[in-house]
């Protein structure tokens, strides 16, 4: 049968209509009840279920009110109404409450569908500036509170923990980040005077940041202003500003003179782009609103019926208009103005909807998830009593979460009670951070810096020995000696010396009895942890555990040999070796240590053994180590807020950091509580972000998992972080300057 273009259009819009009434009403849906929030958009719904029933669309529609959105989701979800459109930060809200999913999407351009980008756009003759160099930059913003000129910005920067915020003090933290701005509409006591400052209002030099076109640096158009008349160094608005201001396109005479080639995108990777490259180079690609149903409704037979009706009342009919709500006195009423079209979502689910890069940036603004409390484990009496202490301080501060301390009785404790949600956090070394990603699905928050350069969040694992005239041996004597670790599983103490020396042959581990080869290559050992069913007891012989003697052997800080003072003060008082990072000797020597064991010791007594057979001075340590590993991180839950977190440390370490008073709590020293390394390593010299790398194995990089990865016995029932980090030589070395 051949029918004329005619014929087929209206013989299609039909089946379209008997397909949407056939499986709305198998869903149980002989009625399709849309909920609005308002008088107008009331009007608006019955005028368009008037003009549906005159064309014959069915199921024939009717009008709910609710009070909200999120009132409007509970209604779809208890079943008194079936449908509402939202835009995609109240789409992220509602479904993270209900269990909704979006089905028709709206479109406004065809170039880009159902979605726009937002993009950071600077002077091309600003070479300097990168999406991670932001800070102490001046920043223009279209408005406070718009997706493009502040949620997806702001919520990028606090998710990706390159900008701190304590708490849910968004506008502060943004205050801090840049030193000055032009955020129209972030006006009132509420507000840092800054937001505001780079505003200049209108032509009488009134209304100065005002929340709309009163002020000159309002709106996408505004904030380009802003950057073009210098300004600001960085603007943020939509992906199609520059285009729609530039090379004649705009004649403003600030504009007119304005060519696109100036200026570039600050893509999320680091890079530069030019500013036609929005596809590739973006913060985020928000998506338009969307139609919203349960999730048993068939959102195919849904999006048959607005398709039915948007064949007839879109944007040329010339009765009822879907996409115009003037004639209401109000605007974007039941669909947004500048919807062109209306598309089924073929991915029906929020997350799909909303995309990674926007959904992280509405997690960056959430404070709905704002934790009560932040409960830190302890692994010792030290702990509990420095954790104390900082709690105390923070409140001090009114420093938000507050802190809780919270008792673990060993990292692996830890782990699993935070992934039951009984503890929010707690950190590890390198082969725990393995662990803890791999088996109980934590995440890094936070990590620790031992320098104030870039290459901070680092360290070296050494092994030294005391210097000596008559008994100088090197790393391929080893076997027979006394050897003192800083733990079981621990990165420098125990997986990057003994992966060394079975990758060098000198401990041959027969079938992955990895504790059997040790204690039969060392004549005796000091190693925390081992005290266990299943390892042999010469690997706790030097172990002298706490001043009574009690807990010898223990994995926390009650055995005096544990962690890296621990280790080191082993090969001071009985070992041979002490496998530790490479700053312990210095750490603990020439007076920096008082405690009677340390407090004559001279840094120029011990020397480390090099992997090529030679000796070298302590602070030889960059041509003289064993491998260079990740720093420390603070593990939490993936569900837990990790900007939260950061914010957190961040503002503490301000107050409690290394330049704090003596005579106040400090975060990084751990001499008051009877132990060292107490929640972060002594040597830390700054908490910071981990710059993107949100997963264990972004934090541990690719060629540690590859080389994690090689090493795997095949059927072994021994914990993995000792199996799976054995040859990690074999990468670390590469690092190694």
């Amino acid at each position: 049968m051949v029918l004329n273009s005619g014929r087929t259009m209206r013989f299609s819009t039909t089946m379209c209509i008997l397909v949407g009434i056939f499986t709305l009403a198998a869903n149980g849906l002989t009625k399709l009840r849309w909920c609005v929030t308002s008088g107008p958009e009331m009007k608006k719904c019955n005028q368009m279920k008037e003009a549906f029933e005159s064309a014959k669309i069915q199921p024939l529609i009717s009008c709910v009110t609710g009070n909200s959105a999120m009132d409007c989701a509970k209604k779809i979800v208890i079943k008194e109404a079936d449908a509402v459109s939202l835009d995609a930060e109240k789409l992220y809200q509602a479904t993270r409450v209900h269990e909704l999913k979006p089905v028709v999407g709206e479109q406004y351009d065809p170039e880009v569908g159902t979605f726009y980008f937002v993009v950071a756009v600077v002077r091309k003759s600003d070479k300097s500036t990168t999406i991670s160099n932001l800070k102490m930059k001046k920043s223009c913003h279209s408005g406070y509170d718009s997706a493009a000129g502040w949620k997806v910005p702001v919520g990028y920067l606090i998710y990706n923990r390159k900008m701190p915020v304590t708490g849910c003090k968004i506008p502060q933290a943004v205050s801090n980040f840049f030193t000055q701005s032009c955020v129209p509409g972030a006006q009132g006591v509420d507000y840092p005077s800054n937001l505001c400052q780079l505003c200049i209002g209108d032509e009488q030099d009134k209304y100065k940041c005002t929340g709309d076109s009163r002020e000159r640096y309002y709106g996408d158009s505004g904030a380009f202003r802003c950057l073009a008349e210098n300004a600001g160094d960085v603007a943020f608005v939509k992906h199609s500003t520059v285009s729609d201001n530039s090379d004649g396109t705009n004649v403003s005479p600030w504009a007119k003179d304005l060519k696109s080639t100036d200026y570039q995108l600050l893509c999320r990777d680091g890079s530069r782009a030019e500013v036609s490259d929005w596809k590739a180079c973006h913060l985020a690609r928000v998506p338009t609103r969307a139609v919203v149903v349960r999730m048993d409704t068939d959102g195919t037979a849904i999006f048959n019926v607005l398709d039915a009706g948007q064949k007839q009342f879109g944007i040329n009919s010339a009765g009822f208009k879907m996409f115009d709500s003037a004639s209401y006195n109000s605007k974007d009423l039941l669909f947004k103005d500048a919807t062109k079209e209306l598309s089924l979502v073929r991915n029906q689910t929020y997350q799909a909807w909303l995309g990674t890069e926007y959904l992280q940036s509405l997690q960056g603004l959430d404070c709905y998830s704002l934790p009560e409390t932040l409960r830190w484990c302890t692994q010792s009496r030290g702990e509990i009593l420095k954790c104390g202490a900082m709690a105390e301080a923070f409140n001090s501060e009114n420093l938000t979460p507050p802190i809780q301390c919270v008792s673990g009785d060993n990292p692996s404790d830890c782990m699993k009670k935070i992934k039951n949600k009984e503890i929010d956090a707690v950190t590890l070394d390198a082969g725990q951070i393995y662990t803890a990603g791999k088996q109980y699905g934590l995440v890094p928050a936070a990590a620790e810096s031992y320098t104030d350069e870039n290459d901070g969040a680092s360290y070296y694992a050494v092994a030294v020995v005391k210097k000596s005239s008559h008994n100088s041996f090197t790393i391929n004597q080893l076997k027979g000696k006394k050897s003192c670790h800083t733990g079981l599983n621990r990165t420098v103490g125990w997986n990057i010396p003994i992966g060394t020396l079975i990758e060098r042959g000198e401990i041959k581990a027969d079938k992955c009895k990895i504790s059997k080869a040790v204690s039969e290559f060392f004549s005796a050992s000091c190693v925390p942890g081992a005290n266990q069913k299943g390892y042999p007891s010469n690997l706790c012989d030097l172990c002298i555990g706490d001043e009574e003697r009690q807990s010898k052997c223990a994995f926390t800080a009650e055995e005096r040999y544990s962690g890296y003072t621990g280790a080191f003060r082993c090969l001071v008082e009985v070992g041979d070796v002490a496998f530790v990072k490479h700053t312990t000797v210095e750490d603990n020597t020439n007076g920096r240590n008082q405690e009677p064991w340390a407090v004559n010791l001279t840094a120029s007594d011990y020397q480390l053994l090099c992997l090529n057979g030679a000796r070298a001075e302590v602070n030889q340590w960059r041509d003289c180590n064993w491998a260079k590993v990740p720093s420390h991180a603070v593990m939490v839950h993936p569900t837990t807020p990790t900007h939260i977190i950061f914010g957190l440390l961040e503002a503490g370490q301000k107050f409690f950091g290394s330049t704090s008073d003596p005579s106040d709590f400090q975060m990084f020293n751990s001499s008051a509580y009877d132990g060292n390394d107490l929640l972060f390593k002594d040597s830390t010299v700054r908490i910071i972000s981990t710059q993107g790398k949100n997963t264990y194995e972004d934090w541990l990089g690719k060629s540690y998992l590859e080389a994690i990865k090689k090493i795997e016995c095949s059927g072994a029932a021994i914990p993995s972080p000792v199996l799976l980090l054995l040859l990690l030589i074999s990468m670390l070395h590469s690092l190694c300057v």
